[in-house]
């Protein structure tokens, strides 16, 4: 893992209320301060990071004096409405500090469980990280009460992982990781310094609620590296306060409980594609497209089709064909049956004129496609 990390060049990293908050009493401007230097770090050695930010709702209940974390839904939106001005504000600021850009997202987990928003969301976080810029994304805590209801950040932080890829979601709290069993209740509770992302033996040890702030316990923490996992990306627990904790971990430093996924990033995408993904449509495509794809490994662009079939929608999985009909490949589609009728046969730069709009060169962008 130590390895992986140093390796690692698209992190995601996840902080949590009570540390983004110190512990309720307002965003803790040094904490952020700090992350944003090591982010800035990072980024001066080619790493592209994301930042998954908990504290929007401390920051409100701060600002409106109150001292206890309410029950009503309607409240808690309303204080995530006031504390997202605050926590956006001091990013901006402390990355502005050390040359950095940044932009908020906020996301929903409908966001990312429709194929449209999902590819919406998955091609703006990296044309952002292309620029350079560190986005700094927030559950949208204003229009939605699951995550309000029932948990912290970190399973978002895990959705944002598998959304851009990430080689390692880094997952910061409180507490120096995982144990055996609490080590306030347990004497000989032992410290877990690496572990089997979704081992059960993990959930065991991990029961237990969060903080009076968040809501997010280690056990939350524990299910979101089995989720990143399942895309592949390997997760560090570590104590958010550890002096410079990701310019270390980046550097191979081992530092807090490691939970590796057992399946390769790039199998994993893949077969999560297979799996869950139904076909919508086809394109057929020319001899020299079906060759770019098949095997150069190449994006499908729109001039090599000839044929469109079927009625679908942006982010369908369609069938890529041959003229013979033999499947190719099949992939998430950049535009929809209409759209893709329109600029058949046609370079990207007529994009704009045939639709209005230039959106993606691609039909289907290579990271999109399994082959047949």
């Amino acid at each position: 893992m130590s390895e992986a990390l140093a390796r690692a060049r698209r992190i995601v990293v996840k902080v949590g209320s009570s540390l983004v908050t110190n512990e309720g009493r307002g965003v803790d401007a040094q904490a952020v301060g700090n992350w944003c230097r090591q982010m800035a770090v990072l980024a001066s050695q080619g790493r592209e990071v994301v930042m998954v930010s908990s504290g929007a709702i401390a920051e409100g209940m701060k600002r409106l004096g109150w001292s206890v974390r309410p029950k009503e839904i309607h409240e808690l939106q309303a204080a995530a409405a006031v504390g997202q001005m605050g926590l956006a504000q001091i990013y901006e600021s402390k990355l502005r500090e050390h040359g950095m850009g940044s932009a908020q997202v906020l996301l929903t987990h409908a966001d990312l469980a429709d194929r449209e928003r999902y590819l919406n969301a998955r091609s703006t976080l990296l044309t952002l990280l292309g620029l350079k810029v560190i986005p700094v994304i927030n559950e949208n805590d204003t229009v939605v009460n699951d995550e309000i209801k029932f948990g912290d950040n970190d399973t978002l932080g895990a959705l944002v992982a598998n959304l851009v890829d990430a080689d390692a979601l880094v997952i910061l709290t409180d507490q120096k990781g995982l144990y055996s069993a609490d080590p306030r209740k347990d004497a000989n509770a032992r410290f877990i310094d690496e572990g089997q992302a979704g081992d059960p033996e993990l959930e065991r040890m991990a029961g237990g609620a969060g903080s009076s702030i968040g809501r997010g316990g280690m056990l939350t923490k524990i299910l979101a590296a089995k989720r990143a996992a399942s895309s592949g990306t390997s997760t560090v627990i570590a104590w958010g306060r550890e002096p410079d904790v990701l310019v270390r971990l980046a550097a191979g430093e081992a530092i807090g409980t490691a939970l590796i996924a057992s399946t390769q990033k790039l199998a994993a995408r893949k077969q999560w594609m297979v799996d869950h993904l139904q076909l919508r449509g086809t394109v057929v495509v020319d001899a020299g497209a079906a060759v770019k794809v098949r095997d150069e490994g190449k994006s499908l662009l729109p001039i090599g089709v000839v044929d469109v079939q079927g009625e679908f929608h942006r982010g369908d999985v369609i069938a890529v064909r041959g003229v013979d009909g033999a499947e190719v490949a099949r992939g998430l589609a950049n535009y929809s049956s209409s759209e893709a009728r329109l600029i058949a046969r046609k370079p990207s730069s007529e994009f704009e004129r045939l639709l209005g709009y230039t959106a993606e060169p691609e039909l289907i962008h290579r990271d999109n496609l399994v082959l047949a």
